[in-house]
């Protein structure tokens, strides 16, 4: 996964395990732990959390990728071999949900690249972020089955909303795996590329979004997830003051008179 960089550093206090630079209004956040397959532990996930809350207000994209051959081997289980108790363990899990929970319902839309293993908490870290490009070589699994243990980053709401409940009990109890095209089908990624073209793909993607209105965004990100969640008619009362509230922004008006006076573009078809 290569490409030419022209960054500015984000000063943001990160651990080393994690790495962020910027260009323009799109950041890129990368996972650092090469040498442990980019293996998620508590140190880095505080530092997603921390990224992601004190994210600069002119950030408007962010895009997340792995260092190395993986984007994520999922859980450092060294955190869980510990001596914990039960609440400290529901504890170190409800942290992973806060960090998430800071990715999924921040400010800034993510876009995140696949390569190499995303598994358990991987895969998890993956599925609350927003665009998913995934490059040929991704392969996905959840072994917290075949390890004695469970999901705890939010997977089990999060990824069975992605594929399903049947699919991730097949992966979980038969340590199943799916390659990137099975991933694809099965609804994780939204993109499939070429090996070493996911970089290119995702900042591409990523200036599309950063190019919206910072509403529209809010829209997309905050009241659409929770509208799904509603009862139909509250669902449908949400969406009716989130259109309002979005087609009264300043910027909202003046797209709107570009495009009736003819100075924006139509739809057209996209690959």
């Amino acid at each position: 996964m290569t490409a030419e960089h022209h960054d500015e550093p984000i000063a943001i206090d990160l651990p080393s395990s994690l790495k962020a630079t910027r260009r323009g209004a799109v950041a890129h956040l990368r996972l650092a732990r090469a040498e442990k397959r980019n293996a998620l532990d508590d140190v880095t996930v505080l530092g997603l959390e921390t990224f992601f809350t004190k994210l600069p207000e002119d950030v408007r994209a962010v895009v997340l990728t792995g260092e190395g051959r993986h984007f994520s081997a999922g859980l450092d289980l060294a955190e869980v071999a510990e001596d914990l108790g039960p609440l400290e363990r529901v504890m170190h899990s409800r942290m992973w949900h806060r960090a998430f929970e800071a990715i999924q319902f921040g400010r800034a839309p993510v876009v995140t690249v696949l390569h190499g293993a995303v598994v358990g908490g991987g895969l998890e870290l993956a599925a609350a972020t927003h665009i998913r490009v995934a490059e040929l070589s991704a392969y996905y699994g959840l072994p917290e089955g075949q390890r004695g243990i469970f999901l705890g980053g939010g997977g089990s709401v999060r990824i069975a909303r992605l594929i399903g409940v049947p699919r991730v009990q097949d992966l979980m109890l038969t340590g199943r795996t799916l390659n990137a095209e099975e991933g694809h089908a099965a609804g994780i990624t939204q993109y499939l590329v070429e090996d070493g073209r996911g970089l290119e793909k995702a900042f591409e993607l990523a200036a599309k979004a950063a190019s919206n209105t910072l509403t529209t965004n809010f829209a997309v990100l905050h009241a659409l997830p929770r509208i799904q969640e509603s009862n139909p008619s509250s669902g449908l009362l949400t969406e009716s003051l989130m259109a309002t509230i979005a087609e009264m922004s300043p910027e909202a008006t003046e797209r709107l008179k570009d495009f009736l006076e003819k100075r924006a573009g139509k739809v057209l078809r996209q690959s």
